[in-house]
């Protein structure tokens, strides 16, 4: 009965404790020398955590914060209904560059925390969502 009253007080403290997660994957990728160029880009109801570049290569970044011991992991969590989702706001990214790139991929950042305290972040490279030729024209 009193559901939607438990579920709007929780939901500030996933979302706070979601960006605490974007901003930890963000610093891992500027350590790794990603240049960050947007951050929860949106086209539509979809959404992209991170646009980077890593060189030349355009690389679509999606996070995934989950408490330490749940029992899906951050990037196992991605469904496929996510995956098209994530395949749509990367597409329209894509066209809406004036110069299209040679190359682009996804990568997911998991990070773990405890009680909001960030425990880990894992990066895990180009993640299978684009054909192999995507990102080549086509």
């Amino acid at each position: 009965m009193f559901a939607w009253l438990k579920r709007s007080k929780a939901e500030p403290k996933r979302a706070m404790i979601g960006r605490l997660g974007e901003k930890e994957a963000e610093r891992l990728l500027k350590a790794k020398g990603y240049r960050v160029v947007a951050r929860n880009w949106r086209a539509g109801k979809d959404e992209i955590d991170l646009v980077c570049y890593d060189g030349e290569v355009l690389v679509f970044v999606e996070t995934r914060t989950r408490s330490v011991g749940a029992l899906v992991g951050g990037f196992d969590s991605i469904d496929k209904r996510k995956r098209e989702a994530l395949k749509r706001v990367c597409r329209a990214y894509v066209a809406k560059l004036k110069s299209q790139p040679a190359t682009y991929r996804l990568d997911v950042v998991e990070v773990e925390h405890e009680e909001g305290e960030i425990l880990v972040a894992r990066h895990f490279e180009n993640t299978p969502l684009f054909s192999k030729s995507a990102g080549r024209g086509n």
